[in-house]
């Protein structure tokens, strides 16, 4: 017998994901470039060129069933100096934008992906005292100037990951690591040395969170001012932990929620119109399982997503999924990933979650941080010599899903 297909409510937006740095190539002005030279992480370099290669990009999403694309804004392009503004770099993005909207492709925009200015990071990056008014401003020009093109902005992306790898692993820049009594914490990530692992990081890495909250809730507000209609979200990722039937696993799992996702989404929710959900990993504590894992090492539970987005009902604001992919180099995992997760996503709409888009994690392969390029994410392969661009047959798949708004 045929199963009946799962129907997504008429207008839903499905997509894929990319970030300025990981994907668009030759920036060089940035903290992870200069943490590049320095032999710190893998260089980015060319990496496939989508800085000049995005109409033929766009083509190929719109090919494979989509209406919608996220992507980044680099920050260090639009201000390669405090305070000075590069107009040859707004008039690319407003190229970018319109390429989007000629292809019939809704933008979801996001100002910040975790690359910063070279300028801002020597002067202290998110731990001044005034980073929020600063981060701010840049928001406010980038929406005056571009924001008569898209509705769909997020300010920033996964801002506990970017403070936990920077604060407390040491693995990104600015390479600070949380040492307590005697031991370091965190994994190494791909980085090939450390710096500046010190206790005092633990305080450093709260005044940096805090004030991540303090230039998303200051950014709302003068996007606001700018663009009234804009609807404005912070991305968040989130590991969702639950547990089996042993009460002490359940506390434990509500105690993880609370200080991986919750604490923080307390104090930005309001200053939120929606929420984008990126979503790669979960905990079962007692789980007893056997699982197979993606090419990060990462068990493979896509139905888990249908937690993550249950955790973030009780904000009652529309949901986006910004990210949610794997790492699967020979495509042998991603259609099943897809169906199941998706799938996932049409249970907790049923349920009452407001879920309004599905962006997978990435359009391309990617510079994939600390990583490099070892690690694939595409649904669409590139060849880092020729440029070549081929759709892996599971995005034949999610095109199904896509153009059909259903999944079986």
């Amino acid at each position: 017998m045929a199963v009946p297909k799962r129907q997504f409510p008429d207008g839903f937006y499905w997509g894929a994901g990319t970030s300025a740095y990981q994907v668009e190539g030759n920036i060089y002005n940035t903290d992870w470039a200069l943490a590049a030279e320095e032999g710190r992480v893998p260089r980015a370099g060319k990496s496939s060129d989508h800085y000049n290669y995005f109409e033929e990009d766009f083509d190929l999403a719109k090919e494979l069933g989509h209406n919608a694309h996220r992507f980044s804004i680099e920050w260090a392009r639009i201000e390669p100096e405090e305070g000075t503004f590069d107009h040859k770099e707004i008039e690319h993005y407003r190229e970018v934008l319109k390429a989007l909207r000629k292809r019939g492709l809704e933008p979801y925009v996001t100002l910040w992906h975790f690359t910063l200015p070279l300028w801002f990071s020597e002067k202290g990056g998110f731990e001044r005292k005034d980073a929020p008014e600063i981060f701010a401003r840049y928001c406010s020009f980038v929406m005056k100037e571009l924001g008569d093109l898209f509705t769909h902005v997020s300010t920033m992306n996964e801002p506990n990951v970017y403070a936990t790898h920077g604060w407390l692993y040491g693995a990104w820049p600015p390479f600070k690591q949380w040492r307590i009594l005697g031991k370091k914490i965190g994994k190494e990530d791909g980085t090939s040395r450390r710096t500046q692992s010190s206790f005092l990081n633990i305080f450093r890495y709260f005044k940096v969170s805090d004030n991540l909250i303090r230039a998303h809730r200051q950014a709302y507000f003068e996007i606001k001012k700018v663009s009234p209609k804009a609807e404005v979200s912070v991305v968040k990722h989130v590991h969702y932990f639950y547990a089996n039937k042993n009460p002490l696993n359940k506390l434990l799992a509500r105690f993880m929620n609370y200080q991986q996702t919750t604490r923080f989404m307390n104090k930005v929710a309001d200053s939120c119109d929606e929420i984008g959900l990126n979503f790669y990993r979960s905990t079962q504590f007692g789980d007893t399982r056997t699982h197979t894992y993606t090419d990060m090492g990462w068990k493979i539970v896509p139905e888990d997503i249908y937690g993550a987005l249950m955790l973030l009902r009780q904000y009652k604001k529309p949901i986006f999924i910004a990210e949610a992919g794997l790492a699967d180099a020979n495509d042998v995992h991603r259609a099943e990933y897809i169906r199941v997760q998706v799938s996932s996503v049409w249970r907790a709409i049923q349920e009452g979650v407001d879920v309004r888009g599905h962006m997978y994690w990435s359009l391309l392969d990617n510079y994939e941080w600390a990583l490099g390029y070892e690690k694939r994410f595409g649904l669409v392969e590139i060849d880092y010599q020729t440029l070549k661009r081929t759709p892996r047959p599971s995005a034949q798949v999610y095109q199904k899903i896509c153009v059909e708004n259903a999944v079986e």
